[in-house]
Parts: C-alpha cells; sequence; structure tokens
C-alpha cells in the first residue's frame, strides 16, 4: 500500500510561512482566530494523518509554544545535526538522520498510511523526492516583503491539478492541489 503525504500549512500572500528569524505570530491575530473558516479545518486535517514529519528548525520552533500541540500523534524530527530533546518530548518524538524516501519506506512498514509533512525544507525535500501527494496552502491576507519562503528558489518543476479553492471571511484564501506524477 503507498503511504500519502500532505501539506497542510499557512503563507502570507508573498509566499513566506515565516518572518526572517522564524517568527509566526503574525498568524495569531485576533481577526484571524475568531473568524469561520472555510475549506479544510486544521482539526479535520490531523484527524486523517497518522504521523507528523517535521525538520528539526520546525520542531524547535513547536517546542517554544505553552503546550505540546501533538499530545497523541506520533512525530518524527528529521535532523543531519544532533541535538538535545527537550525531557518532556522523550518517547513522543523520534529523531531521524535519514532522507526522505527512505524515512517513507520505513513508515510504511510500521504501518503507517497518511504523514503530514511540515517545515519549509523538509516539504521542498520531500516535494523534490516526488513524495507529496497533496498540498493544502491557506494564504494569509498579510505581505511580509521578506521571510523563510514556502518554497525555495531551488528545485525543479512540478505540475499540480487544482482540487478546491475556499475563501473565509477574513480573508484567508485555501487551495487544495493534487500533486501530478512525472510520466
Amino acid at each position: 500500500m503507498e503511504i500519502k503525504c500532505s501539506v497542510f500549512i499557512a503563507a502570507s500572500v508573498d509566499g513566506f510561512i515565516a518572518r526572517a528569524d522564524g517568527d509566526i505570530e503574525w498568524l495569531h491575530r485576533p481577526e484571524y482566530e475568531a473568524a469561520e473558516l472555510n475549506g479544510m479545518t486544521y482539526e479535520s486535517f490531523i484527524a486523517s494523518v497518522d504521523t507528523l514529519v517535521m525538520g528539526r528548525k520546525t520542531l524547535e520552533k513547536v517546542v517554544s509554544f505553552p503546550e505540546w500541540p501533538y499530545e497523541d500523534m506520533p512525530v518524527i524530527a528529521l535532523s543531519h545535526t544532533a541535538f538535545e530533546l527537550p525531557a518532556h518530548l522523550r518517547g513522543k518524538v523520534e529523531v531521524m538522520a535519514v532522507d526522505p524516501t527512505t524515512l517513507v519506506a520505513q513508515l510504511a512498514e510500521r504501518g503507517m498510511q497518511h504523514l503530514y509533512i511540515d517545515g519549509g525544507q523538509t516539504i521542498q525535500a520531500f516535494l523534490e523526492a516526488g513524495l507529496i501527494n497533496e498540498l493544502i496552502i491557506t494564504r494569509i491576507p498579510v505581505v511580509l516583503g521578506q521571510g523563510i519562503s514556502l518554497f525555495s528558489q531551488i528545485g525543479s518543476e512540478h505540475q499540480l491539478q487544482h482540487i478546491d479553492t475556499c475563501v473565509s471571511d477574513n480573508g484567508f484564501v485555501q487551495s487544495r492541489y493534487q500533486v501530478t506524477r512525472k510520466p
């Protein structure tokens, strides 16, 4: 059985997922938090996945949150640099130094069926490896001007098939794409 790899991410209108220093507070404005959202909610998406795969930088950002948001979800952090997991995450996060193709094969052997791929470099690596099946990108109505790009300037072309787009009253525009496999 083929394992599905999905991206569910927010980006500014100019394509940034964080400010240059990694700050994402621009995502948490009160007018965004209170709005009713159209499209796929984070809750419905996260309920469909069985493992979260993120890069070390994304893990470091999530660790700074007041609470660990993935209590009932296996989390794999990809890193080729050694780092110490905080004590409260031991047994909750598995750190691995493997390429995306090897990781997907290993997780498929463990019976995983749907991976949530998160973090700019990790998303790009999985996309370049031809492993991403679905992109769900929510554009936030702000132009940051600079920051960490969702897609880098390095990489190859990938054809996408548009599935749907939903617009919310707060200005969020969520588009869902299927990645078309190269013949």
